[in-house]
């Protein structure tokens, strides 16, 4: 059947655990929550798992997506995957950093620019649209440095937070319900 609702993470492959690659890591969160175990799809160009969740007494297949290539190129990837699992923008949720919000926040958007992310730009390029979801992870924004910044190490309580167990991850599963709930009606 495919997925109904896709989920990206944004990150870094080959530097796991820093601010930049907090996409990948609520996705690893996700999955471990959900019982999905992500496996190599060479046609996506990416890590890909699936499984369903319950929204509304309706069971609704939620695919969750990590690109393989570095996040500034990761668009190809993310039009890829969408294509072969929920196909319509308005079912993909990008989850990415964002400098624009305090540390442990999560900001949803629906549309509008980039605003600066080279990842959303990729991803907006390669669909042709900017009209699918996003979940902006807070990591703050330092007063210099901010190249240094992002790759810097995610710092503890972060972790925390984006755990499986963590408040942070309850609330990237309701804007996740929130939104599938949309799409099935």
């Amino acid at each position: 059947m495919g997925a109904q609702i896709l989920v990206a993470g944004l990150g870094n492959l080959p530097l796991p655990l820093t601010r930049h690659s907090v996409g990948h890591y609520v996705l690893d969160s996700l999955s471990a929550r959900l019982g999905a175990h992500f496996s190599l799809n060479k046609s996506m160009g990416g890590y890909y798992a699936e499984t369903t969740i319950n929204i509304d007494g309706s069971p609704v297949a939620l695919g969750l997506f990590k690109p393989k290539p570095l996040m500034n190129i990761s668009g190809p990837s993310v039009a890829a995957a969408l294509h072969k699992t929920a196909r319509v923008p308005s079912s993909l949720i990008v989850i990415h950093d964002s400098l624009d919000h305090r540390p442990a926040t999560l900001s949803p958007k629906h549309g509008g620019s980039a605003g600066g992310h080279n990842g959303i730009r990729s991803t907006i390029s390669a669909l042709k649209t900017n009209e699918f979801h996003r979940l902006r992870v807070g990591i703050g924004r330092p007063d210099s440095g901010v190249s240094d910044f992002v790759l810097g190490r995610l710092p503890s309580f972060e972790r925390q937070f984006w755990s499986p167990e963590g408040p942070g991850l309850d609330l990237v599963m309701e804007q996740i319900e929130r939104i599938a709930s949309q799409r099935v009606r």
